[in-house]
């Protein structure tokens, strides 16, 4: 299988690790391992004690699908895999998918939900939001995308890279528009738990619909990306039972210390999702102030909820030329919206890091020196 460059990925195989500022990863502050042992019960700290480096469950220690099934209404155990996040979206597509299916995606978006699709020889329409004072996914545009042969909607709210949100009913008008056409629903579920309003936390999809997959992990929310740790949920049993005929030849199986450090953090998520918020709100405080006094510069279009957000540039600098100049001359990785295949002058900044308004001070002394 020959497929394009991830351009996401390859942009932080080049900066990621060599630059001293990151003002656009997508994740919360990462637990330290001792921070997160110091969570676990008596009962957990023993599994962690006593654990051998063997081969694991191809589906997830028991436990640790207990405690996923618990995040969902109406999921069972049985109906959880465990695996990467970006194995779940390879191998979930691989499965659902065959040349010639049309497939709908939201967009901007994580390339691998259409990357995949088109390597696969589906034909893929691209679902964009309204950009007002906030970035509006339209059903009815949505609607006017699906064909006679789509065979799959992928979704993901909260968005990445504008932390858009829709309505619950706008979610249930999709549901009932894949429910009327058996359209299998895939649902990009990484950023849940942090909204900032509870109100606008959407249910999972697969607690809605017989036909949905849903993705989740504990890359983000968690703020556990080291881990390696994710799962695909659905209530489809025949898709399910493939997922994991063709995990056999991917990961197999799982790594068993993460598999024992994910069921610590997810018997600690409320915790972890208050003390991430926390993080969120003090830097949108700053992220606030930042583009409120230089609204002559950029356009900040608040997110409703994720670690992430996208503002505009009003220069005609491109944001490639701008992103480039500010980290070759002060550290600083933002991620250019060219990354994404995204016409515009938009950047992705996150909203999760501890250190985001010591950068935002430094990233404020080079707009001024070097643009006003």
């Amino acid at each position: 299988m020959k497929i394009k460059p991830f351009e996401l990925e390859r942009y932080f195989a080049r900066y990621e690790f060599s630059s001293p500022y990151l003002l656009s990863c997508s994740d919360c502050e990462a637990f330290s391992l001792n921070e997160l042992l110091e969570l676990a019960d008596k009962k957990n700290r023993k599994l962690w004690d006593n654990l051998k480096l063997s081969y694991t469950e191809s589906a997830g220690h028991p436990l640790l699908r207990e405690e996923i099934a618990r995040l969902y209404d109406s999921v069972l155990p049985e109906q959880v895999n465990v695996m990467v996040p970006e194995e779940a979206i390879f191998i979930a597509m691989n499965c659902i998918l065959q040349k010639g299916d049309h497939v709908i995606c939201t967009f901007p978006g994580y390339q691998s939900l259409y990357q995949i699709a088109e390597t696969l020889g589906c034909e893929v329409s691209k679902w964009e939001p309204e950009l007002n004072e906030t970035w509006d996914f339209n059903v009815e545009d949505l609607k006017q995308l699906i064909e006679r042969n789509t065979k799959l909607v992928i979704i993901n709210f909260p968005h990445n890279p504008t932390g858009a949100m829709i309505s619950h009913q706008h979610q249930l008008e999709i549901i009932y528009l894949c429910r009327q056409k058996n359209i299998i629903l895939f649902s990009d579920e990484m950023y849940r738990f942090l909204e900032y309003d509870e109100e606008d936390r959407l249910p999972s999809v697969t607690d809605l619909y017989e036909n949905a997959v849903s993705l989740f992990g504990l890359s983000k929310s968690f703020a556990l990306p080291g881990l390696r740790i994710g799962w695909l949920v659905s209530r489809n049993k025949k898709l399910m039972e493939e997922i994991a005929c063709f995990k056999d030849y991917t990961t197999i199986c799982n790594n068993a210390p993460g598999e024992i450090l994910a069921i610590i953090a997810l018997q600690n998520k409320d915790f972890i999702f208050k003390r991430n918020l926390q993080i969120i709100s003090d830097n949108l405080v700053a992220a606030d102030a930042f583009f409120g006094k230089y609204k002559n510069f950029f356009k900040w279009i608040r997110p409703k909820a994720g670690s992430i957000g996208f503002p505009e540039m009003k220069t005609n600098i491109s944001v490639e030329e701008f992103a480039k100049d500010l980290v070759e001359k002060r550290g600083i990785m933002i991620l250019p919206s060219n990354v994404y295949d995204f016409k515009g002058n938009f950047f992705r900044i996150g909203l999760g890091r501890k250190n985001m308004k010591e950068v935002m001070g430094i990233f404020e002394e080079y707009v001024v020196s070097e643009f006003l």
